[in-house]
């Protein structure tokens, strides 16, 4: 075994490779045994040697050497020139009037620095990572199944169509057999009714010739003919053979007959992860997992929000808690009830003008009530119970208002002369941004409705009279247009009113004469209908888990409906 390679052996001088070590060059970094030590000390007599026990290697600090000056060591640090200075350095005009510091303690600084970086790189920054890593992991898994459950359906879908298409063949199939056989038996009779022809004039023939035989001249005076009769041939029977007419197979008809795929993407959200820390704090949070929605949502509460009168429907919802909701109606009151005990809570009386007046309800990041006022042009925010208007327009009629993530406010509106409808977006309660026309000029809006903010920052806004949701992004560049799906549930046209977002970034909206609720991606792809007994359906919103309230105009009661797992 080769005593100088060996892991097993003992550490050897760098210069005689033989002896043990025992001293060390704290100035070259060379290990040495005390036989070579002055042999080492000479070999370069233009540098200090500092030579140590093995064991107190690495207690002498070994000074970077300048850069300026060769085989000088730094042992003091410009401030000013953020660099270390040697003695022949500090001996030049270079650096006159320039603070200076020992590089001891600016190492030790360094050194704090680094260790304390170094800390929260194993303590926080790391395990953070090894988080988002295992979150990751699961959110792959999780697709990985939502993904199979995909296929899964599509293949169950086809079968379905399969099993349409056997019998549809098979009915066709049948129809072709009892159209020939109804042919094909006319057919039959006429050839019977041929045979017989033939066979009496047959019969005429032998008779005729047998009187022209005959001797008999009395015969021969009796004989009758019926040619002119056999002259008149029958009728021809052409038959129509039916034909089989195959609708052309067009893939994108076929494909949107089959079914179609709402568009995937994967979004980046700048708020998905949190820096982990040794405390837990209830605010730390994560990109939302991915959720199903259910093939049959269930209803799990209902609220009676005590609304009277003949006119008095119940139009807005917004949650203020998972708890807790704010309702308004057709009146100048605003109620807070309960979810779970279904008790009120609280009322709030505007000071509108007129017996009505509330367009519309939100509930801001901080907690607090905001409400359009379109008989007041305004705009206002309930704290501690006291009323502030915060907004008011001119010349502008408010109504659909929501509250950003931010905090900031979005109110659209109409004009006086219902001519003209604008989304403005509100900063501090300073107009910040203008939202009317598309990139051609032409409006976007036909009248006010309903607006909300998706997680993707896009404005959604239901626009009643042209019966449509229309999306922009945050610049407020049109994104599409949704105008319902069909069949709907009544076969009535599409009347959105309330609209609503959750985490998975849908788009929700009520359709007020269909009585259900459109479920479309963030890319305005249909993808189901809730109903669950719904009866003219108005306000719409989400709780933190995903549970959707909605506001039923007639009945005055707000249903809890859980439609994703």
């Amino acid at each position: 075994m080769d005593p100088r390679t060996s892991a097993q052996d003992v550490m050897r001088c760098d210069l005689c490779e033989t002896a043990v070590v025992q001293m060390h060059c704290d100035t070259c970094l060379v290990n040495l045994c005390k036989a070579c030590v002055g042999e080492h000390m000479i070999s370069d007599q233009t540098i200090k040697h500092v030579v140590v026990t093995f064991q107190s290697r690495k207690s002498t600090p070994l000074y970077p050497e300048c850069t300026t000056h060769l085989k000088e060591r730094c042992k003091m640090y410009c401030d000013k020139c953020d660099i270390p200075v040697c003695t022949k350095c500090l001996a030049s005009d270079q650096h006159l009037g320039h603070k200076l510091s020992e590089i001891l303690k600016v190492v030790d600084n360094k050194k704090d620095k680094i260790i304390k970086d170094l800390t929260e790189l194993n303590e926080t920054i790391y395990p953070t990572y090894q988080d988002i890593a295992s979150d990751v992991q699961n959110t792959m898994s999780q697709l990985e199944k939502k993904y199979e459950d995909l296929s899964t359906a599509i293949t169950k879908h086809g079968e379905d169509w399969h099993r349409e298409i056997d019998k549809l063949v098979k009915k066709l199939k049948a129809e072709v057999d009892e159209m020939k056989n109804t042919q094909l038996q006319t057919l039959q009779k006429h050839l019977d009714e041929i045979n017989k022809t033939m066979s009496d004039i047959k019969d005429e023939i032998n008779s005729v010739e047998t009187v022209i035989d005959s001797n008999d001249l009395s015969k021969l005076f009796k004989v009758t003919s019926n040619v002119n009769i056999y002259r008149s041939l029958p009728q021809k029977p052409v038959p129509t053979l039916s034909k089989f007419i195959p609708e052309k197979i067009q893939e994108e008809k076929l494909g949107k007959m089959f079914g179609t795929l709402s568009s995937s993407s994967l979004t980046s959200d700048k708020h998905g992860y949190s820096m982990k820390t040794t405390q837990k704090s209830p605010e730390a949070g994560s990109s939302p997992p991915v959720k199903q929605l259910l093939d049959e949502p269930e209803t799990v509460t209902t609220i009676n929000t005590g609304y009277t009168g003949i006119f008095n429907g119940l139009y807005n919802v917004a949650c203020l808690s998972d708890e807790e909701i704010w309702t308004s109606g057709d009146n100048k009151t605003m109620k807070l009830y309960s979810i779970n005990q279904g008790s009120l809570l609280k009322s709030i009386t505007i000071k509108s003008l007129r017996s009505r007046g509330i367009g519309d309800i939100a509930v801001t990041k901080s907690g607090d009530l905001v409400y359009s006022d379109y008989n007041d042009r305004t705009v206002n925010i309930v704290k501690n119970e006291m009323i502030e208007e915060v907004i008011r327009l001119q010349n502008w009629i408010p109504h659909g208002v929501c509250s950003t993530s931010s905090g900031d406010l979005l109110v659209i509106m109409d004009s006086d002369d219902r001519k003209q409808t604008k989304v403005v977006h509100y900063s501090g309660f300073t107009e910040k941004q203008t939202i009317q026309f598309d990139d051609k000029g032409k409006p976007l809006y036909s009248s006010s409705g309903y607006i909300t903010v998706n997680r993707n920052l896009d404005i959604c806004v239901s626009d009643w009279e042209a019966k449509a949701v229309v999306v922009v992004n945050q610049a407020g560049k049109l994104r599409f247009k949704y105008t319902g799906h069909t069949p709907a549930p009544k076969n009535k046209p599409f009347s959105p009113r309330g609209i609503t977002t959750d985490s998975q970034s849908h788009i929700l909206t009520a359709d007020y004469y269909n009585d259900c609720v459109h479920i479309i991606d963030q890319d305005g792809q249909f993808l189901r209908y809730i109903d669950c007994g719904l009866s003219y359906p108005w306000g719409l919103c989400t709780d933190t888990n995903d549970n959707l309230f909605v506001a039923q105009w007639k009945n005055r009661q707000v249903k809890k409906i859980k439609y994703m797992c």
